[in-house]
Order: structure tokens, then sequence, then C-alpha cells
């Protein structure tokens, strides 16, 4: 549907701002949340309607629904002016000309003042189509209550590695109770990312195409089979029934993992579920190559017919860059990107929501590789990292035909 909507955007959409700013009528803001994001949202609009006299019709629509909805009016031709994206969305809709591009409206928005790499996350074919919201970033979640528990030395989290964590793990593992393990899950799908990063690669290429080798993708499959095999790592039975669990529900939220690997925004959460005071650390191999980025939690953007491109700027500046509006959006979407406003937070959240504020300027201050944002179809690559994984920790395949399998059908799906 979203595709079959989205090329009927392309005849409709005209992608060069639809009008001079001249409009009477209220911008339009759509985003997805709970509750409380909505409570927090509809006091920054607020904030930004007395500032700047322009009316704001705010608007939360069920995740669930949200992008079929967004599609639909698209293709209808009554788009939100502004709105949030998530994932390749933002390179999928600016394919199609539905965008407008920020720089093309840059006198009404700092974009200078954001941090280079969540600036670059929202580009697309070198237009600025998407403004961060806020950033978190892969990290390791330990609970050093059961490295203590298990009677295992705590590495140094600056300069671990790979080998390090399947050793410690294991170890783990052994010395606790049959249903704790060294670690929670075997490698996900966002890492394979970051291991590719981590050998020089890319997942996807500027181009559009997939950019890790057959080789790295071995090494990964095998580093996740090592780790179900040892026991570090649950077996396939069990990361099966915990695919689909909430946080609380995972191993670590029940206290049964020492350690996690996950998005930083999980720490507090995580904390909260387990009972424990949980710790932030890199990746293993990030002393050698970082392969951990500076990743956008979703994105505002502006659509390439609203009537008001200046006024839609405007609140995109203010929800970014105004400290009135990033004290009362805070963390809900991540870790803000402007790091003035971003320190201005200091002393304002708890301990969990401070230790993910200073990881994330840690990250932002590494010179890291590019990141070209998902290609279209790459939303599609996550089921089919999910499946080749549970293939290969079946023992249906080993991690070579993994590494195949998972490259055919991840090009299959970007070059659709």
């Amino acid at each position: 549907m979203l595709t079959a909507s989205l090329l009927a955007v392309a005849a409709c959409s005209g992608g060069d701002g639809g009008g001079d700013g001249g409009s009477d009528e209220p911008l339009t803001f759509v985003w997805w949340g709970s509750p409380e994001r909505t409570e927090i949202t509809q006091e920054a609009i607020s904030l930004h309607e007395e500032e700047s006299g322009t009316a704001v019709e705010g608007q939360s629509v069920d995740f669930g629904g949200y992008f079929d909805r967004l599609a639909t009016q698209f293709a209808g031709g009554d788009a939100p002016d502004v709105f949030t994206l998530g994932g390749a969305y933002p390179a999928e809709y600016a394919q199609r000309g539905a965008l407008l591009d920020l720089t093309t409206v840059d006198e009404h928005i700092d974009l200078d003042a954001l941090d280079q790499t969540a600036l670059e996350n929202g580009q697309v074919d070198g237009a600025q189509y998407g403004l961060s919201t806020g950033s978190n970033a892969l990290a390791m979640i330990v609970n050093p209550d059961i490295f203590d528990a298990a009677g295992v030395e705590r590495p140094d989290p600056e300069t671990w590695t790979w080998d390090d964590f399947a050793e410690i793990t294991e170890e783990i593992s052994a010395n606790t109770d049959d249903d704790t393990y060294g670690t929670a899950t075997t490698l996900t799908h966002d890492s394979i990312e970051a291991f590719a990063r981590q050998q020089g690669e890319q997942l996807y290429t500027e181009d559009g195409e997939i950019g890790v080798s057959e080789e790295s993708l071995a090494a990964f499959f095998g580093r996740a089979q090592e780790l179900t095999e040892t026991g570090a790592a649950p077996g396939a039975a069990l990361l099966t029934e915990l695919e689909d669990a909430s946080v609380e529900q995972t191993l670590m939220g029940t206290g049964r993992a020492a350690t996690m690997l996950t998005w930083s925004n999980s720490l507090s959460t995580l904390s909260n579920a387990s009972g424990s005071d949980l710790e932030l650390w890199p990746l293993p191999g990030e002393s050698e190559t970082a392969g951990v980025w500076q990743q956008s939690s979703q994105f505002f953007s502006v659509s390439a017919d609203t009537e008001q491109p200046e006024q839609a700027a405007e609140l995109l500046d203010f929800l970014v860059n105004s400290q009135e509006a990033v004290d009362v959006l805070g963390l809900d979407r991540g870790v803000p990107d402007n790091p003035e406003r971003r320190a201005g937070l200091e002393g304002e959240p708890d301990a969990d929501s401070q230790e993910e504020v200073e990881y994330i300027d840690q990250v932002a201050s590494r010179d890291t590789a590019p990141r070209p944002i998902g290609p279209t179809g790459s939303t599609d690559v996550d089921s089919i990292t999910s499946r080749v994984t549970a293939e290969l920790l079946h023992g249906r395949i080993d991690p070579g035909e993994a590494a195949t399998t998972w490259l055919e059908e991840a090009r299959a799906a970007v070059e659709q």
C-alpha cells in the first residue's frame, strides 16, 4: 500500500514548496506516540504559538496505522505540513518528490547548531529532507550485579574486544543459575551495521546498494552461532520466544542477563524493570575502528507542497534549537542533537537519563565514517536478518550459507 500510494505522491507533488508562506490556515503537524508524548508535544507547540504567532494544529496518530494513513494523505493531496518519519522512510518519500529540501528555508532553521552526524542522517542525495528529532546509539547495557554474582572480573569497556565479550559471557553463564545468561541475545540486525563499520565497510552505500561483504557477514553469523553453542546466549527456542517481548520482559529486564546489545535509550526502562543500577558501555571492538554511529530516533520533515514553508521551518527550528522546547520534550524522541541544548539538560535528567546524554556526547565527539540513509526496500532487510538468524541458530544452515542467503535476499530487497 505504501509503495502504491507513494507512486501516486510523485504524480501530485510539486517538490518545490507549495507557497510563499502567506496562508492563513494553521500549520498541520502529525506524529505518532504515547499519550505522554502527545502531552509534551502539545505543550511545546503552545510555547511556539505564543512566541511566533503561528497557529499549529497538532495531532497524534497510533503508530500501527501511522504510515498507511500518511501515505494515503499524500496520495490524496492532503498531506500535513509537518510530520515525523523514521527508518528508511525519509529516503522513500524524498525520492518521490514528497519532501521539502530544508536547505531552501535555512534562513529559518539554524542547521549549523546541530551535530554534523545527526544532520547527515536526514540527508538524501545531498539534500536535507529530514531533521533529526534526537539521537541514541547502539551500546552494551551491563548489569554489574550479575558480573559480581558470577565472580567474573569486568573488562575495561573502552578497550574490550569481541573475543573478550565471547569469553566473558560464556564464563558468566557457566557460573550462574541455568536461567541466567552472559548475554540476553545473540548479535542482532542493528549490530550487523556496527560490525560492518568496524571492518571499514558499510551496510548501505551512497548509491543505495548493499555494502557489507560476504566475508564480514560470515564472521558476524559465526559470532552469533558461537554465543548460543557455548551457552553464553540462550538457545534458539528461547530466543524465538523472546523475539517480540517488551523491553521489560527481556532477559535483561527480568534480571537474568549480564549484558544486552541494544539502543542506549533503553537504559532507564531496563534499569527500572530489573531493579539494578545498569551501565552503558561501548560495544566490543570500538577502540580499534568505531562502528557505532549517532542514530536519529525519528525525523521531522515538511511536505514539498506545504503552503507555509517558512513557518514550517520555524516550527522545526523551535523544536530542536530552543531550550524551552528541548526542556519540555526531554529525551522522549532521543537525546537532543544540539550540543548546547543537550548541555542545558545537565543536572535535569535522572541518573540513567544523564548517562544516556553523556554516552551520546561521547559518540558525537568521535570521528566516524559517514552513514548513508537506508535506500528504498531497506525496511525489509530487518526481517531477512531475523529469518536467516533463526535458520542458523536452529542448525539448518551454517554461517557461510547464512551470509550467502542474507546477501542475496538483501540485495533483492533494495534493488526492487
